[in-house]
């Protein structure tokens, strides 16, 4: 049996969350078009029955703007120094520019193999990924280039075959039954945060947070969770309740139905949201928010 751990790696909105979503074939980390989603470090488990391979999602590597911007960015940098093999991730339909050239600089460090995953392959013609691979095949010498398209379950499984040639040997890091390694709660606000980011415009998605107050198994029953939406404005606030209330019923009820999915039992969902200025730029607000180096 092989067994290891894979980060995977890149700029923002290349499709690295949707990659493990499709591999583990459940949602285990949430995907938005906006950019920096991922805000922390998810491991995704697949076992299958040449071995285990834990992925880790990390967040988008950008130029940070704040403290909460400066952690995510550490994070994906650490995670390069602490894995068996690392996927970088490009997005085929995007320029080549000052991001990739900073990513690549870091990759250059790397102990272990490199493969550049290509992604978004459907979008394009075959002679612009050819044409695409080139930039960065003059800039760095990688363990394998694969093509895919993690949207369309496209070319996964040869990466997934790859991958494993380059895992060591060895024993299971997590029952074969695990999917992630992340408490429930986690995934359950992190289901919150997707449904503001896909609803809501313009700077509100950047500046909120969601924190599970209350996780109850009401036994014969449902699950009672209570959770606050985090903003750092009222007028954010007023955003994400909305008129009469409408935005915050909105959220909840897609909310909901993700969750219920999840877990498989009824939900009552008790969402509140509340002002907490300026949190992103505060190390004691984030540390209360679960963000800890």
């Amino acid at each position: 049996m092989r067994s290891g751990f894979v980060s995977i790696v890149g700029r923002p909105n290349v499709g690295k969350s949707t990659l493990i979503n499709t591999i583990i074939g459940r949602k285990i980390t949430i995907v938005s078009e906006k950019p920096q989603t991922t805000r922390t470090c998810i491991q995704g488990i697949y076992t299958c029955d040449e071995g285990q391979i834990v992925f880790v999602d990390t967040p988008g590597i950008h130029k940070p703007k704040h403290l909460l911007g400066e952690y995510m960015v550490k994070l994906s940098t650490r995670s390069i120094e602490e894995v068996d093999l690392i996927y970088y991730m490009i997005d085929v339909t995007k320029p080549f520019g000052g991001g990739e050239q900073f990513i690549i600089e870091q990759l250059k460090n790397a102990v272990v193999p490199v493969f550049l995953v290509v992604n978004k392959i459907d979008l394009v013609s075959p002679e612009r990924v050819d044409e695409y691979i080139e930039n960065f095949r003059n800039e760095m010498s990688f363990t394998r280039i694969i093509p895919i398209s993690a949207a369309c379950n496209q070319n996964i499984e040869e990466l997934l075959r790859s991958t494993f040639e380059f895992l060591p040997e060895g024993p299971f890091y997590y029952p074969e039954e695990d999917f992630t390694d992340q408490p429930i709660s986690f995934i359950v606000a992190e289901l919150i945060r997707e449904k503001v980011l896909i609803l809501t415009r313009d700077e509100v998605p950047h500046s909120i947070a969601v924190e599970i107050e209350e996780f109850k198994n009401e036994i014969g029953r449902k699950i009672y969770i209570r959770a606050v939406i985090y903003t750092e404005k009222d007028s954010q606030k007023g955003i994400i309740i909305g008129r009469n209330g409408q935005m915050l019923k909105s959220i909840g009820e897609k909310a909901r139905k993700d969750i219920e999915m999840m877990i498989g039992m009824p939900v009552y969902l008790d969402l509140w949201v509340k002002v907490k200025k300026n949190w992103r730029d505060n190390e004691a607000n984030l540390r209360q928010l679960g963000f800890r180096l």
